[in-house]
């Protein structure tokens, strides 16, 4: 229908004549007169307006409409006419075609024909259409329909079977073949032993993981050929696809065949992916063994790892393991896929001190085989949470907050570093005793020292005795990542860290040692040089050869003490070694204020030199003398510590000449003078007189011409061994020099002027004598 010409004869029609309006138009105010005329007729009848009334009220009803009356029936059915339009095909101009009185049922024609697409009408629709009591006996049959249905259906469940079959023929084929295959043979393994001793491996000793294994990640590289093979039944590991790998075995009986259900948890288990969860390599099923094929972690067990006390574990290291424990775990419960049977020794740890998550799955494989249960032993159970102690029909049905109750066991290992309940003193029977019948609740005890206070709240709230009160893993890694203050604790960076803290302290150790060394050095060297002249010690160092050396002037110096051997025979050994000890630190002390060298001492006997090893020129006599002048006041006011009262009396020598220095000897080394000078400067010194500095001529000589105000005296013709009867001369002095010289005793006519007088160490004896009384 498009348009309708209006012949309304309203005033407002009349004002509008001949205008052609849209047929909608007409329609719609209709519909909306009508509406209002039952609305009119509800309330005119005191009725409630609603949808019921409204529609009641509208039957039986007239009006006149936009362009003609409308009735309505006692049905409800309007009655009025309708004109059927159509255009030509060709424009937009509309025509009538029929027109239709729904009051008297008639079809009427126009003067236009309708004009139909593809110049024919569509077939009659049938009249049953129309009837609501006929049944429709035209169109598509009934029966047809239902075959055709039926047919779908069975194909339908034809290709859904076959999809279920070549799909568990591809299961079948992914477990034996291909990369990712699951069941495994004596033809996929090479079974090795990786003990030098060839100690048997296997699950009774090792529990439920690798804690035997300790070998190093680096001895992978080595070939298997150099590992003694072993079969199947005497170790737990095997060269997979070239790496490591350990076996899990079953015990006999408890695992008979692959079922359907098993196939899936092996599915399960080989979809985990984690760096924290050990993976899962296949299953092995070969002359009647079973065992579940996993990844091979040299560092064997947390527990192996624990235990060893040459692994320093800090906070940092541990904490670093129990984040890895946290987040591998936190994996499976996301998952959806609880462990049921977590400890230190199902925590394994790789080369690179990875830990990683072992185990899972197992009880769900012993229970899908229904494998019978069987009683562990109580240490077994210090992991198992009290509900599945009292439960032990249910304790393979592993539960999200069991695992938690097991985590918090594993927790108190890494703290404390030892067993479990290590602490309470009680035997395994005990315990699982009391955590399984409460009051009082037993749990380990950890001092508040050993961990974070936080970590240890975490740790008693997760071994809760309600496990609803326990946390989720997810809970655990925020809470965790709060007490490690958001640090990274990978274990890697913390050995780094270790390592970069051990360079530094080393080298701070070696700068330390190299001072210490250098230290150590300038002493030696100084002792070397006070052993030996500066330029042979050089030499000696750099082991050249020192030749002997020819000096045509020098000065050289003995003294002794006079009467040492009565002083000796009058004293211990340690007295004589203290009375020795002090005088010649008092001649070193002198030493160092001249140009001087000196030789050795023997005895009581002091040689000095001057000249020697480095020439000074004619002063080699005046260093000696103004030595000499030092040293013999200095022993005017000595005093020996066990006889003070025992004057310390000593004569001096002097002697100018040639001389040759040199090494002598291999074994400690000592620097030697020779020739005539050095025995007549000797003798110099057995001829002198206590207090005396005795020179000879030659010295004498030197020392007037410096011209320095030395005084001299003439001592007379003195008889020298081995060299016959020469003047000699006493150095009694200098001009300037002011320190008081001793007064040389009186030697009377038949006395001995080497020893002490008697009435020297007559008290010394007396007192002695006294002391000994």
């Amino acid at each position: 229908m498009a348009g309708i010409l209006s012949r309304h004869t309203s005033p407002w029609h009349r004002q509008q004549q001949n205008t052609s309006v849209n047929p909608l138009f007409g329609t719609i105010y209709n519909s909306i007169y009508l509406v209002a005329k039952s609305i009119h007729n509800v309330r005119k009848a005191g009725e409630l307006l609603s949808g019921v009334n409204l529609a009641y009220f509208t039957k039986n009803t007239n009006f006149t409409g936009f362009n003609q009356r409308i009735t309505v029936d006692a049905a409800g059915d309007v009655l009025t006419k309708y004109v059927i339009l159509d255009s030509n095909g060709i424009g937009s101009q509309l025509y009538q075609t029929f027109l239709l009185d729904l009051k008297t049922r008639v079809l009427s024609f126009a003067g236009n024909s309708i004009h139909y697409p593809g110049g024919y009408p569509p077939p009659s629709d049938s009249n049953c259409w129309f009837d609501k009591n006929a049944l429709c006996t035209g169109g598509v049959e009934v029966t047809y329909i239902i075959v055709v249905f039926a047919v779908i259906l069975s194909l339908a469940v034809g290709g859904l079977l076959i999809g279920l079959y070549i799909r568990r023929r591809l299961q079948q084929i992914r477990l034996l073949k291909g990369p990712n295959r699951i069941l495994l043979t004596l033809e996929d393994l090479t079974f090795i032993d990786p003990q030098p001793s060839n100690k048997k491996l296997n699950l009774e000793d090792l529990g439920d993981s690798k804690s035997a294994i300790e070998e190093k990640s680096g001895d992978r590289s080595h070939s298997v050929n150099s590992l003694q093979t072993t079969t199947h039944e005497t170790t737990n590991v095997a060269v997979y696809e070239g790496d490591w790998v350990w076996l899990r075995k079953f015990k006999k009986g408890q695992f008979k065949e692959v079922k359907q259900s098993t196939t899936r948890i092996f599915t399960k288990m080989k979809d985990l992916r984690n760096e924290n969860v050990n993976p899962f390599l296949g299953f092995f099923l070969d002359c009647s063994m079973f065992a579940v094929v996993t990844e091979h972690c040299s560092r064997g067990s947390l527990q192996d790892l624990l235990r060893k006390e040459d692994v320093k574990l800090d906070w940092m290291f541990k904490s670093s393991l129990l984040l890895d424990l946290i987040k591998g775990m936190k994996y499976l419960h996301h998952k959806e896929f609880p462990h049921g049977r977590l400890k230190s020794r199902n925590c394994v740890v790789d080369g690179r001190f990875v830990l990683k998550i072992t185990d899972h799955g197992f009880n769900e494989l012993l229970d899908a085989q229904k494998a019978p249960l069987e009683e562990p032993p109580p240490e077994e159970l210090f992991w198992t949470a009290p509900e599945f102690l009292r439960d032990t029909a249910n304790s393979r049905k592993g539960t999200y907050k069991g695992d938690v109750y097991s985590f918090s066991i594993i927790l108190q290992e890494v703290v404390v570093r030892g067993l479990p309940y290590c602490m309470l003193g009680l035997t395994p029977e005990e315990i699982i005793r009391k955590v399984k019948k409460p009051p009082p609740m037993c749990r380990p005890t950890v001092a508040p020292d050993q961990a974070p206070l936080e970590c240890i709240q975490l740790m008693k709230q997760c071994w809760s005795e309600m496990p609803e009160r326990r946390p989720s893993f997810h809970e655990i890694f925020d809470r965790f990542k709060i007490i490690n203050k958001g640090k990274k604790t990978n274990i890697i960076d913390s050995m780094l860290r270790m390592l970069e803290q051990y360079s530094s302290n080393l080298e701070d150790l070696i700068r330390e040692r190299t001072e210490e060394l250098e230290a150590e050095k300038q002493r030696t060297e100084k002792l070397l040089s006070e052993m030996l002249p500066p330029s042979v010690a050089e030499a000696l160092k750099t082991g050249a050869t020192v030749e002997p050396e020819y000096f045509d002037q020098v000065t050289i110096y003995f003294s002794d003490i006079v009467g040492f051997t009565t002083i000796s025979s009058l004293s211990d050994p340690i007295e004589v070694v203290d009375l020795l000890n002090d005088l010649y630190s008092l001649f070193d002390a002198v030493l160092s204020n001249h140009d001087v060298y000196k030789v050795e001492t023997i005895g009581d006997a002091y040689m000095v030199a001057s000249g020697l090893p480095k020439r000074n020129g004619n002063k080699h006599a005046a260093e000696i003398a103004n030595m000499s002048l030092n040293i013999l006041s200095s022993v005017g006011t000595f005093h020996m510590r066990h006889m003070p009262n025992v004057p310390v009396r000593i004569r001096i020598g002097i002697h100018s000449g040639p001389c040759v220095a040199g090494v002598v000897g291999l074994t400690m080394p000592r620097y030697c003078l020779f020739g005539d000078t050095v025995n007549t400067a000797s003798r110099m010194e057995s001829t002198g007189l206590p207090y005396r500095i005795h020179v000879n001529v030659n010295t004498v000589k030197i020392l007037h011409s410096l011209n320095e105000g030395y005084k001299i005296d003439v001592r007379g013709k003195t008889e020298l061994k081995g060299k016959g009867i020469e003047e000699t001369y006493w150095l009694v002095g200098k001009t300037n020099f002011t320190k008081p010289l001793p007064s040389p005793p009186e030697i009377k006519p038949g006395e001995d002027s080497h020893g002490l007088n008697p009435e020297d160490i007559a008290e010394y004896k007396r007192k002695k004598a006294e002391k000994k009384a």
